[in-house]
């Protein structure tokens, strides 16, 4: 991915932009995996995990101060929060990678991810601490967390190649 061509010569995105663009990769990449676990899963109802639920829009609903959101509404806020944090959060990914490098900043990127959900749910979202999440419930949120640090990684590292190829 670059820029522009200086005779010859690749100039990249900056990497604000190129972390930004691959955690919107991530936020898709997590996405799918949701997908994919439905189809795996046919006879589960409703939502798999408390990321996949109307709790984060809950959360926006409550850290906002918005009066009687409806569940259509949830998700919609849930989703808005998904897709704008998930692809902000791809800024962290990018500072980590160019302080010390691969596979160590998606280890702590995945790992910053994980302790957010596993205490900002219990915390702003009403959940039950972690230790009380149902095993198939906890297995999707780290399942589909490692998906999206995949999906950040993998993005990055493509656009990186790209700019130097």
């Amino acid at each position: 991915m670059t820029e522009a061509s200086d005779g010859g010569r690749r100039r990249t995105l900056p990497w604000p932009i190129r972390s930004v663009v691959a955690g919107t990769a991530a936020t898709a990449t997590m996405t799918l995996a949701y997908a994919a676990e439905r189809r795996l899963r046919p006879n589960r109802r409703g939502p798999l995990d408390y990321d996949d639920s109307l709790v984060p829009g809950q959360i926006v609903a409550s850290v906002m101060h918005l009066p009687h959101v409806t569940a259509r509404e949830d998700r919609e806020l849930g989703l808005g929060l998904r897709w704008s944090y998930g692809s902000a959060f791809g800024l962290w990914h990018g500072f980590l990678y160019r302080k010390i490098g691969e596979p160590f900043a998606s280890v702590l990127f995945g790992c910053t991810l994980m302790s957010a959900t596993l205490s900002l749910f219990p915390l702003l979202g009403r959940t039950p601490p972690p230790w009380r999440w149902p095993a198939d419930v906890m297995a999707t949120s780290v399942g589909t967390h490692i998906a999206y640090v995949g999906g950040a990684a993998t993005a990055d590292a493509m656009m990186r190649r790209l700019a130097s190829a």
